[in-house]
C-alpha cells in the first residue's frame, strides 16, 4: 500500500509563485507611502522573488519600491532583473548607492550592471569600486557585447602544476577572496597559459601529497575571448562543462565562464527565438511599455500584411470560378489554416535544429526528405478526411477530389517550406527564427489557395 507523504513534502504548482500575502501587503505599504513597511514586508524574499515582484509592478510602484529598497537594496537583487527593467531601475539609484551596492559583486555581474549606464554614471559607479576592480571591468568593457569577454568572470583560482593538493588547500583556505561560486582550480604555466584544470572534487578525493599536475584533466576545453556568447552556451551544453578558462589572443588566462552564466545565456536563447518566431523581436519583455511594444511588432505586422494582400491577388484571380462555386469560398479558409499549422510544425523543429546545431549540412537532405514524406502522409490522411466530409456536406464528388488534391499538395508545400526557408535564411546570414514564420505562411497560403481554386477551375468548370 502506498502511503500518502507528509503535506510539506506534496510540491505544488504554485511552490515557487511570489506569496499573495506578501504582495498585499506591499501593495498596501507602496500606497500608504510607508517605506519601513515597504522594506519589512520583502525583508525575507530571495533576491531573485524579489526580482519577480519588481518586475510585476507597474512603473511607479516600482520606483517607490527600489527607493525604499535603495539604502540597502542587494545587489543579488539586480542581476536577476531582465534587462528593460534593469536598466529603469538603475536610472532610480544613485550613482554612490549602486556602486555601494556592487562591491560585493563579481567582475561579471558588474560588467552587466554598469555596460548600459551612460559614461557620466558609469564613471562615478567605477570609481567607487578598488582600483583592481576598477582596471578588470574597465577591460571587460572593452570587448564587444555579447562575447565571452563580456560573460567571463575576472577572478580565477589558478595555480602551478608542481603544486601537491596540500598545498592546494591550505592556499584555498587561507584565501579571503575566493570567487563565489568557483568548481575548479586552473593550473597554468609560468606565463599564465592553461596547462589543465583540478576539480574541487578530484582535489578532495586525492592526497595531500599528490601534486596538481598528477589529477588535472588535460582534455579540457577553453573559449577564447572574441567567441560568441551563444557559442560558450552551445559548448557547455554539448561537452557537460561547469566551468571554462577564457584565454585572450596569446593563449594566456584573463578569467573563466562558470555553468550559471552558460545556462542563463542559453535561456535568453531560447526565449529569443520563441519571441523571434512569433514576430514581435528578441527583445520583447513583458514589463515592456506600450509604445516599446508597438514598436517591436509593427514592421513584422506591415510584412505580414504585404505577405496577406499576394494571397489574396491569388484568389482574386479564381472570383469568377468563387462566383460560381459558393463551396469554395467556404472551403478555401480549411485549406489554409491546415498548410499553415504544418508548416509551423516543420519551422518550430528546424528553427530549434538550427539553434542547437542538431541541423547541419551533413543531415540537412535527410531531414529535407523525412519533412517531405511525412508532408505527402498527412496530406493523404486529411485528404481522405476533408474529402468526405465535402462530399457529405456539399453532395459532389469533384468538390472532394478538388479539396483532397489541394490539401495533399500544400502539405508537401508547408513541410518543405517550414525546413528550406529557415536553412536558406541561415545560410544567407539571415536569423531564421525572425523572418521565417512570415515566409512559410505566404508559401502555404498561396500554394493553398492556388492549387485549390486552380483545380476547382479545372474540375469543376
Amino acid at each position: 500500500m502506498t502511503e500518502t507523504p507528509p503535506e510539506q513534502d506534496v510540491r505544488r504548482d504554485d511552490d515557487y509563485a511570489l506569496d499573495r500575502d506578501v504582495i498585499a501587503a506591499l501593495r498596501v505599504a507602496l500606497a500608504e507611502n510607508d517605506a519601513d513597511a515597504v522594506r519589512a514586508s520583502v525583508g525575507e524574499l530571495h533576491a531573485a522573488d524579489l526580482a519577480d515582484l519588481i518586475e510585476q509592478l507597474g512603473a511607479e510602484p516600482r520606483r517607490r519600491l527600489v527607493e525604499a529598497l535603495a539604502p540597502d537594496i542587494l545587489p543579488e537583487v539586480l542581476t536577476e532583473l531582465e534587462e528593460g527593467v534593469r536598466d529603469e531601475v538603475l536610472e532610480f539609484l544613485d550613482p554612490a548607492v549602486l556602486a555601494n551596492a556592487v562591491r560585493e559583486l563579481d567582475t561579471d555581474d558588474i560588467v552587466y550592471l554598469v555596460e548600459d549606464l551612460d559614461a557620466e554614471d558609469q564613471a562615478r559607479v567605477l570609481e567607487g569600486l578598488d582600483a583592481e576592480d576598477r582596471a578588470v571591468v574597465r577591460q571587460s568593457l572593452t570587448y564587444p557585447e555579447y562575447t565571452a569577454g563580456r560573460l567571463m568572470q575576472r577572478e580565477v583560482v589558478t595555480a602551478p602544476p608542481f603544486w601537491t593538493v596540500g598545498q592546494t588547500i591550505d592556499f584555498l583556505r587561507a584565501a579571503e577572496d575566493l570567487p563565489d561560486p568557483f568548481y575548479d582550480v586552473i593550473v597554468v604555466d609560468p606565463a599564465m597559459r592553461p596547462l589543465g584544470k583540478a576539480s574541487l572534487s578530484r582535489i578532495l578525493a586525492a592526497r595531500r601529497p599528490v601534486t596538481l599536475g598528477g589529477i588535472m584533466e588535460e582534455d579540457f576545453r577553453t573559449v577564447r575571448v572574441d567567441d560568441p556568447q551563444e557559442d560558450v552556451a552551445y559548448a557547455f551544453n554539448k561537452y557537460h562543462l561547469v566551468s571554462a578558462p577564457v584565454v585572450d589572443e596569446g593563449g594566456r588566462l584573463v578569467g573563466v565562464i562558470t555553468i550559471d552564466d552558460a545556462m542563463e545565456v542559453m535561456s535568453d536563447e531560447a526565449e529569443e527565438d520563441i519571441l523571434r518566431l512569433g514576430g514581435v523581436g528578441g527583445d520583447a519583455e513583458i514589463s515592456d511599455s506600450v509604445g516599446e511594444t508597438v514598436r517591436q511588432r509593427i514592421p513584422w505586422l506591415v510584412v505580414n500584411l504585404g505577405t496577406a494582400i499576394l494571397a489574396s491577388l491569388v484568389i482574386a484571380l479564381f472570383e469568377d470560378v468563387i462566383a460560381q462555386v459558393v463551396a469554395l469560398a467556404v472551403l478555401m479558409p480549411i485549406v489554409a489554416s491546415m498548410g499553415g499549422i504544418a508548416g509551423t510544425q516543420s519551422l518550430t523543429v528546424a528553427v530549434r535544429a538550427l539553434a542547437t546545431r542538431d541541423l547541419t549540412d551533413t543531415n540537412a537532405l535527410r531531414v529535407i526528405g523525412r519533412e517531405a514524406v511525412a508532408g505527402v502522409v498527412n496530406g493523404l490522411v486529411f485528404a481522405v478526411i476533408m474529402g468526405a466530409v465535402a462530399w457529405a456536406w456539399f453532395g459532389d464528388p469533384r468538390i472532394a477530389a478538388v479539396i483532397g488534391a489541394a490539401m495533399i499538395a500544400n502539405m508537401i508545400a508547408a513541410a518543405l517550406g517550414g525546413v528550406l526557408i529557415p536553412i536558406v535564411l541561415d545560410k544567407a546570414g539571415a536569423d531564421p527564427a525572425l523572418a521565417s514564420g512570415t515566409f512559410v505562411t505566404t508559401v502555404t497560403d498561396v500554394v493553398g489557395f492556388f492549387s485549390f481554386l486552380g483545380l476547382a477551375t479545372l474540375v469543376l468548370l
